[in-house]
């Protein structure tokens, strides 16, 4: 057993929290990551996390007040998750692009999240958000060192402090990229290359506030030998979601989860998403006859993003990805990563996690020996 414990992968610290298995669970909207998700995950050693985008899906009035559900919901399920879950650590992901984002980032500091990261856009004004005393640890999300760098700088300059970590995310991530559609396969968007980039752009920073800013690896990440090598990078842990979607305990529909076992690496595409971002999901009907110009969208009935025009984009994105996560796929399709083909059972969330940390201390040993 001594021998096992000399490799295992270090525990991921992020402020005064620390979990022993260094693997956040990536938020997945709509309704893919919630309080059952996120709370499997904290149990079972990592971060989990809830993703507050239209989390308001599980209330009965979601339709009429979409809104006023959301906020409702996003309290609830943090709540629930952290009873589920009394010794775990759980995050919310709150994307910069929604219309709400201010108001949800007050109610998720308020009830208790333990972890706020956020992307879709620089978070730069995140700190001046969260309620006063919340001791929830604040994440941004980025796709560079420069990103990083400007982000540092703006919470120094304008609220004295700085991130808590950085998810750096590379473009094989799944659902909306921080990249330029025709430069995800570009070398240097490589998340292998990101990451010591964002760990140099951070480093002063470390220096200048005395402690560590961890660096977190994201975006096509499936292996425990994968986790090794970005342990050895320098990164101090990595963010994970595709391989949570295929759990039981995922909070997606069964079809939906099905999708992914059956995806093969030719039904993986790129698409021109109506908020102006390009994003990795599963061809399907409903892609195929939006490419087509078969779809338009006849009203919102949401608002939840800022950079949305719905008169002039082909569908309501929102509605797409609700209709896939109750499972109605050819009114919706299904956001993924890169890796999505490689998935081929449905597990549970601490087999998965098992898994992971073998597959880690099999490279460790391996790395070891040939030395």
């Amino acid at each position: 057993m001594a021998e096992e414990t000399s490799f295992d992968p270090p525990p991921l610290t992020i402020g005064d929290l620390t979990v022993p298995i260094p693997i956040i669970q990536g938020g997945m909207g709509v309704g893919i990551s919630m309080a059952g998700l996120a709370s499997a995950v904290a149990r079972a050693g990592g971060i989990g996390v809830i993703a507050s985008v239209l989390i308001g899906i599980a209330e009965k009035d979601f339709h009429k007040d979409p809104r006023g559900s959301t906020f409702r919901a996003l309290k609830k399920q943090i709540q629930q998750a952290k009873r589920a879950a009394p010794n775990g650590v759980v995050g919310v992901n709150i994307m910069v692009a929604l219309t709400d984002y201010e108001k949800i980032v007050y109610i998720a500091g308020g009830a208790g999240a333990d972890l706020i990261i956020s992307g879709a856009g620089l978070p730069l004004k995140l700190p001046g958000l969260v309620p006063e005393g919340c001791k929830a640890k604040l994440v941004p999300i980025v796709s560079s060192g420069r990103a990083a760098k400007i982000i540092c700088r703006r919470w120094s300059e304008h609220f004295s402090r700085l991130p808590d970590a950085v998810v750096v995310e590379g473009p094989k991530a799944g659902g909306h990229l921080g990249f330029k559609a025709n430069t995800l396969d570009l070398p240097e968007n490589a998340i292998e290359n990101l990451v010591p980039q964002v760990i140099e752009a951070v480093r002063p920073f470390e220096q200048t506030c005395g402690r560590p800013i961890p660096v977190i690896a994201a975006g096509g990440i499936y292996t425990g030998a994968d986790i090794y090598k970005f342990i050895q990078m320098g990164a101090a842990g990595v963010q994970m979601g595709t391989r949570f979607v295929a759990t039981y305990e995922c909070d997606a529909s069964e079809e939906f989860k099905q999708a992914y076992l059956r995806a093969r690496k030719e039904d993986i595409c790129i698409i021109n998403s109506p908020v102006h971002m390009p994003g990795r999901a599963l061809r399907s009907s409903f892609i195929d006859k939006a490419n087509a110009g078969e779809k338009r969208p006849h009203r919102c009935i949401y608002k939840c993003l800022k950079s949305c025009r719905y008169p002039d984009t082909p569908y309501c994105i929102s509605m797409a990805l609700i209709n896939a996560q109750k499972g109605n796929l050819d009114s919706g399709f299904v956001f993924c990563g890169a890796n999505v083909w490689r998935v081929d059972k449905i597990v549970s969330v601490q087999e998965l996690m098992d898994e992971l940390v073998q597959g880690y201390r099999e490279a460790a040993r391996a790395a070891a020996e040939a030395k």
